[in-house]
């Protein structure tokens, strides 16, 4: 029966070992051969490319375009804003009664977060921009504890605000476009985009949802750490 019992126990073991083998050889299968701390997206898909360092990014890959809009306290904000900052931007509309309001509590959380950092930026960019004026986006500034220099609500031409939303920062493939009017499905969406200092989308999140909100946090930091290590 010992004998038996031994047995019985040494086959054990062995299978053990080898499905952690088998596992251990998928887990590394699926990992990219080089991997940066975050990866970069370039199309509606959200497909990741990773790179071993920023250097190694192709000098065309997709970068948030140049832009001009216009913020909640009439200064005019251009894609030179971004440069050389970690950008958190989503799309709104003041009037939204819906997801806006839990969006906006969760970007005020980002912004709590690095109160105190010049070197992190919000951006949030108006769908409804011919509701959207300089006096309605800074009511909703005081309202929501917006803090001018970190936090910017732009408004502008509404085809200039439709084609940053869905071909620079694909805003309404990420939803499906599942309702009728292609542009409503863009107008509500609740996506949260991160972008680095070079304007390039290193993350995607859900930003209704408090677990992918401390995520976009925790990454925004990996961000920081990337920089400083350049």
């Amino acid at each position: 029966m010992p004998r038996i019992l031994t047995a019985l126990l040494a086959l054990a073991a062995l299978v053990t070992v080898a499905s952690g083998c088998r596992d251990a050889s998928a887990s590394a299968d699926a990992r990219p051969a080089a991997t940066g701390p975050l990866p970069y997206y370039s199309g509606a898909d959200f497909t990741p490319h990773w790179f071993e360092t920023p250097a190694d990014v192709p000098a065309d890959f997709h970068a948030i375009p140049a832009f001009s809009l216009t913020d909640q306290q009439g200064r005019t904000v251009t894609e030179a804003a971004l440069d050389g900052r970690i950008t958190v931007a989503n799309f709104f509309f003041t009037a939204c009664p819906g997801i806006c309001p839990m969006t906006t509590a969760n970007m005020v959380r980002v912004q709590t977060a690095f109160a105190d950092d010049d070197g992190v930026a919000l951006l949030s960019h108006s769908v409804t921009p011919e509701a959207d004026s300089v006096a309605a986006l800074q009511d909703f500034a005081d309202r929501m504890g917006v803090l001018a220099d970190r936090w910017h609500l732009v408004t502008g031409e509404r085809d200039q605000l439709y084609a940053l939303g869905k071909d620079a920062y694909f805003a309404d493939d990420d939803l499906g476009e599942t309702e009728a009017d292609p542009d409503a499905a863009f107008t509500h969406t609740e996506s949260f985009y991160l972008v680095d200092g070079q304007r390039r989308i290193r993350g995607i999140y859900n930003g209704m949802n408090t677990a992918s909100v401390t995520q976009l946090i925790e990454d925004v930091r990996t961000l920081q750490a990337e920089a400083r290590s350049l």
